[in-house]
């Protein structure tokens, strides 16, 4: 089984776009389509995902007994989101990789000699420091998102480095020092968690090989840690990519949210009673993302959160390229305000009205030289999530440049907060528009 599928993630990499941007660029989610059944909760009513898969042939790893720790307070999942004030990203950090053509994956050779300091500079160009997360508490935030590429560290067995885990430890580590909740994730790992329905069954062996170590590992940490699935599951250059996805692959999907709660929960320790948060497809607001969305069944009520990431209106905040951008934002128009507020109140009506949290986990507007509108901007977003009780993470992958055209023709995604030379903030307004927005009721 083992040679079947190195080749079904060789030919997979290999067939990929190289994915070396900031944030995976998106476009805009369809807005106005209305919403019929709202999902479930997992409440007081268990709910199976439809057409459920057997897990194949997943071996789980020896784990010895694990016991809730004296320092873990069981607190729900609407607790938790509604304890983080504002959130901040490592972005561009540990989830760099090589990119999907240059096979850049410890199985395939390319990794092999690589040091855990050159896999984390890759993209961003520094190194995290003890300060570095400092800064970021010291500026107002109080929450971190951690994205992490696993798939660069595997070998052919699907073992993580050590010395790759270790660094994910110390930096998750030196966060909940600073008094930071945490959100450690699988992020560009959906090169090998296909959705596909004839690499399923392949998917789910790695996808649970992977988390079991993840779980295990930091099955003794308290409550603050909380682990996200994947990070905007989907499969690249299709059709409804940015769009929702397909049936097909909700479903597929749903078994991977599933297999997750299933693995952490099996782990033991504190993970019996963590919180989790499972994505929608890529992510998405989008209408059929949330509608192809089910809550995965849990052991215990109310630990479960859905993740969603959204840049809106996109040709302000995300968009990229010559043409079809706009820096300017207002709040009084309403072709500004409805692409954040519509799919934000399909959210709250289909989940956090049934007593499931939303955690934004990215959101931001790229610097396009227009810092008093992209802080217009932040502080309506984030007042408007918090009045729906979603807390937002704004995604920095630390270039606090202007967005421009590269030599090698493509174009920055330039969303940082934080100059990580210096770790001082590059841009105040908005960081004074995101503080003011978490102490101001909506509008």
């Amino acid at each position: 089984m083992k040679k079947s599928f190195l080749f079904f993630i060789a030919t997979l990499l290999l067939t990929l776009t190289a994915c070396a941007n900031t944030s995976d660029e998106q476009p805009p989610a369809a807005t106005d389509v209305p919403y019929t059944t709202p999902a479930p909760s997992n409440g007081d009513e268990v709910v199976t995902p439809d057409e459920p898969v057997p897990v194949f042939d997943i071996p789980y790893f020896p784990m010895t007994p694990g016991v809730v720790t004296d320092d873990f307070n069981s607190v729900t999942a609407a607790e938790w989101a509604a304890g983080v004030r504002m959130g901040w990203n490592l972005g561009n950090t540990l989830d760099s990789h090589g990119g999907a053509g240059g096979f850049h994956w410890l199985g395939g050779g390319s990794y092999a000699n690589t040091s855990v300091s050159e896999m984390e500079l890759a993209w961003v160009g520094t190194l995290t420091t003890r300060e570095t997360i400092q800064a970021v508490a010291d500026a107002g935030f109080d929450a971190i998102r951690i994205p992490v590429t696993w798939f660069k560290a595997l070998d052919d067995d699907f073992i993580i480095r050590e010395d790759w885990m270790a660094r994910v430890q110390e930096i998750v580590d030196w966060s909940l020092d600073i008094g930071l909740k945490v959100m450690l994730n699988s992020h560009h790992d959906n090169m090998i968690f296909s959705l596909l329905d004839e690499n399923i069954p392949e998917s789910q062996y790695v996808f649970a090989r992977v988390w079991q170590q993840i779980a295990y590992r930091f099955r003794d940490y308290d409550e603050r840690l909380l682990f996200t699935a994947l990070n905007e599951p989907r499969t690249y250059d299709t059709p409804a990519e940015w769009t929702g996805g397909t049936p097909a692959e909700h479903k597929n999907l749903n078994i991977l949210n599933q297999l997750f709660v299933d693995i952490v929960r099996a782990s033991g320790g504190n993970n019996a009673y963590r919180i989790l948060s499972v994505p929608t497809y890529a992510a998405s607001t989008a209408a059929p993302a949330q509608r192809g969305f089910v809550l995965p069944a849990d052991s215990v009520p109310d630990r479960l959160a859905v993740a969603m990431h959204i840049y809106s209106p996109w040709e302000f905040a995300l968009r990229t390229g010559p043409t079809g951008t706009r820096d300017t934002w207002n709040a009084e128009r309403a072709n500004d305000t409805n692409p954040i507020t519509n799919p934000l109140t399909m959210a709250y009506d289909m989940f956090v009205s049934q007593g499931v949290p939303v955690i934004l986990g990215e959101m931001g507007a790229l610097n396009r030289d227009n810092e008093e509108y992209r802080a217009e901007w932040a502080y309506f977003f984030v007042s408007f999530a918090r009045s729906l009780g979603m807390p937002s993470f704004w995604w920095d992958n630390g270039q606090t440049q202007v967005t421009a055209e590269n030599a090698w023709g493509g174009w920055d995604e330039t969303f940082g907060l934080l100059d990580r030379q210096t770790n001082t903030i590059a841009h105040p307004l908005i960081m004074d528009a995101l503080m003011r927005a978490t102490v101001t009721d909506y509008p």
